[in-house]
């Protein structure tokens, strides 16, 4: 089916407050899972949703928390998101972490024991939207690991995704690299399955360590794994991920110890956010910045059609055409939505209006 973004908007928001949220988070919470879908990001939209809400049932997941500052020094801070929406923890986080860089020139922030973060791109756009350089390192907590290690067998930690970004100039827009380390996010999976499609070689592990296309090996008993991209290039910024959100926060980092159901995302990040200013005068950024990006893009496609683009180029491009003709959501995946949304009291009816207006 395809969906208006804004009828996806009204009615994420709908649930969102029918499981216990009050003021700005059930806006906070639907936009990001919106503006994920609108950048092609399936993975990390509204298909969240019934896992939020599972986890809000069972008290993984709290409605109405705040960032707390728990560790401050100035340009060195760290937040504990005490097990509250990642939309609302990670926008008060990072308008904390932008002040401080625009303060002392640079901030180093982590965050602890946040749920879910969402799309980590929409923390670096809210940096370069600030004209801020921003690195992010991220893992994951509270669950069973989904990737396994180069040269392993079995999953050990989660995508732990990396993010950096940097601000637009007068002609080109800004740069947001914002990737998974393992060759696919989980949630890219799971819409794999929902779709009832195969993926590519190379991407799963079943749960004997046996390559496979089947994106239902990651749901069996025992599961399997998502393979690190890259060989060992992936599973080492992977690892840098695990240490610096996992140790740095005081988060902790995916073990046995550390799970605490199959529901539960709990996110730690470690962030480096900068004023490039401090560095380098403006017009020499805009100038080198404007100069590097064209000499890129200027390579002959290898395919006429296909163009090189420069990181954050297919998220821009999707959200044009999506805002246009819809979002277009799998039916397994709606089916999952809605049975959320009825879990918490919203009606058949209410749905079936949002969805056909």
């Amino acid at each position: 089916m395809i969906i208006s973004h804004k009828n996806l908007r009204t009615l994420t928001k709908e649930i969102v407050t029918a499981a216990g949220s009050i003021g700005d988070e059930p806006q906070l919470v639907s936009d990001n899972l919106v503006e994920a879908n609108l950048a092609g990001h399936d993975s990390h939209g509204i298909g969240m949703l019934p896992r939020y809400v599972a986890s809000v049932q069972t008290g993984e997941l709290i409605p109405n928390q705040h960032a707390t500052i728990v560790v401050d020094h100035g340009a060195m801070v760290t937040i504990d998101g005490g097990a509250g929406y990642g939309q609302v923890i990670g926008t008060e986080s990072m308008d904390i972490a932008i002040d401080r860089a625009r303060k002392h020139g640079v901030c180093v922030m982590t965050i602890r024991r946040s749920f879910h973060l969402g799309r980590i791109g929409a923390w670096g756009e809210r940096c370069a939207a600030s004209g801020l350089l921003s690195m992010h390192h991220v893992n994951v907590v509270g669950h069973p690991g989904l990737v396994a290690p180069y040269r392993g067998s079995d999953a050990r930690f989660a995508t732990n995704p990396y993010c950096c970004t940097l601000p637009a100039t007068a002609t080109s827009p800004s740069v947001v690299l914002d990737m998974a380390t393992s060759v696919i996010a989980h949630g890219k999976v799971r819409v794999a399955k929902n779709k009832g499609e195969l993926l590519p070689d190379g991407v799963l592990l079943d749960g004997k360590g046996q390559p496979t296309n089947n994106p239902q090996a990651m749901f069996d008993s025992p599961p399997g794994a998502i393979q690190t991209f890259g060989t060992y290039k992936g599973y080492g910024l992977a690892l840098i991920n695990e240490l610096l959100a996992g140790v740095f926060s005081g988060g902790g980092t995916c073990r046995p110890e550390t799970e605490h159901g199959s529901d539960t995302i709990l996110n730690n990040m470690f962030s480096v956010i900068i004023d490039p200013e401090r560095l380098v005068d403006r017009e020499f950024i805009h100038t080198e910045t404007d100069a590097t990006i064209a000499h890129i893009k200027a390579s002959p496609p290898l395919v006429d059609e296909e163009p090189v683009l420069i990181p954050g180029d297919p998220e821009r491009a999707s959200n044009e055409a999506r805002r246009q003709s819809g979002i277009p959501i799998d039916e397994e995946s709606w089916r999952l939505f809605v049975q959320s949304g009825l879990s918490v009291g919203v009606s058949q009816d209410r749905i079936n209006a949002l969805a056909t207006s």
